[in-house]
């Protein structure tokens, strides 16, 4: 693997995106078995995937500690070291989320033991992100790439875009960028921010703002659906005493109406076709003129209407953005051209912050004239 350290502007991603071959046309010409690392929802997804492309599982492994007489799928679930006593050359396909350098440094480290991939699906929506799904909208793909501010942006978009066509990890592991410099050099939150935070978890992007700002703020409302994460996001407002702080118990979205919600924790929460009635809120509407000075969106596959939902305020206030770009396929060019269309003033920053899959790939946008 090669990547272009700082891929030119104006050469255009055709001639600059070499990973032709998809990961799953090259797991099905496999001729030694292919072993799934991990159980769970990404693994079924996977396996959904191999039926689709005529893959033949070989079975099902996870890391040592966490096997204890499990089956997945029709599978006896196999340690590691099982695997390998047993197999002498075997393909691994990574079938879960690693956020943290320990297990991410184990990861490569097996990378260079076995061969591994670590296929991207989306985790909201259908479909495969293949070089040829990048040809039908290179357009659009070219069109980001050349409205992006600078090289690193254009760089980390690259190798997001390679890793998702090849599953091949190494192209994640030179664009990490830790969020202190993405607080320090792009985002500058001030001690006076009216932040909005959708998708607010349990508190966890509140704490890192405060960290930067040594607690200081002049609003935030915090909005999170999932009642177990709401729960946990009160209680985390109330241990600190912030004042000023909106908590609501609510989805985000382009205008205010009733949703169907499931309500399952972290990245399986989601709104659905069953499930509980949830109330939906747009920023314009919570916000009723207010200012805004900080919006961060991260609500599981729903950027866009979130952002629809805010264009007065995007417009008017020309907040700090920060959008998660990879619930779905479309996001990585989609929302970045809708930034662009709802207040052309911003420039666009791309980052990706330590994760495999690429999970963690967010779009910030500021003006010049902010501090």
């Amino acid at each position: 693997m090669n990547a272009t350290l700082y891929p030119p502007k104006g050469e255009g991603l055709e001639s600059l995106i070499t990973e032709k071959i998809s990961c799953w046309e090259r797991l099905k010409a496999e001729t030694r078995p292919i072993f799934i690392y991990g159980m769970g929802d990404g693994a079924a997804k996977i396996m959904s995937v191999f039926q689709k492309y005529g893959i033949t599982v070989a079975g099902v492994f996870a890391s040592d500690e966490f096997v204890r007489g499990h089956s997945f799928a029709g599978f006896h679930v196999h340690k590691l070291s099982e695997v390998e006593e047993l197999v002498e050359d075997f393909v691994i396909v990574l079938a879960f989320a690693a956020g943290y350098a320990s297990l991410i440094d184990y990861i490569r480290e097996l990378s260079q033991r076995h061969t591994l991939y670590a296929p991207d699906v989306p985790v909201i929506g259908g479909g495969l992100f293949t070089y040829e799904y990048c040809m039908e909208h290179l357009q659009e793909l070219n069109a980001v790439y050349e409205s992006l501010a600078d090289d690193e942006s254009r760089r980390v978009y690259l190798n997001v875009i390679q890793y998702k066509i090849s599953g091949n990890i190494a192209y994640l592991e030179d664009i990490s960028t830790p969020a202190d410099e993405i607080y320090r050099n792009i985002l500058r939150p001030s001690k006076n921010e009216d932040f909005v935070d959708l998708g607010a978890y349990n508190g966890d992007t509140i704490r890192e703002l405060l960290n930067y700002t040594t607690m200081k703020y002049h609003t935030i409302y915090a909005v999170e659906p999932d009642k177990r994460n709401y729960k946990k996001l009160v209680k985390f407002i109330e241990s600190v005493n912030m004042k000023r702080v909106n908590a609501l118990h609510c989805a985000a979205w382009c205008t205010d109406t009733e949703l169907l919600f499931n309500s399952r924790s972290g990245r399986q929460s989601a709104l659905s076709s069953t499930g509980d009635s949830l109330s939906a809120r747009s920023v314009d509407s919570l916000l009723d003129g207010e200012p805004v000075s900080f919006l961060k969106m991260d609500v599981e596959g729903y950027e866009r209407e979130a952002l629809w939902g805010a264009a007065k305020s995007i417009y008017q206030y020309q907040p700090k953005l920060s959008v998660s770009l990879y619930h779905r396929n479309q996001d990585i060019f989609e929302l970045p051209l809708l930034v662009k269309k709802l207040n052309p003033d911003y420039q666009l920053y791309i980052r990706h912050r330590l994760y495999i899959p690429a999970w963690e790939t967010n779009l910030y946008a500021v003006t010049e004239s902010q501090p």
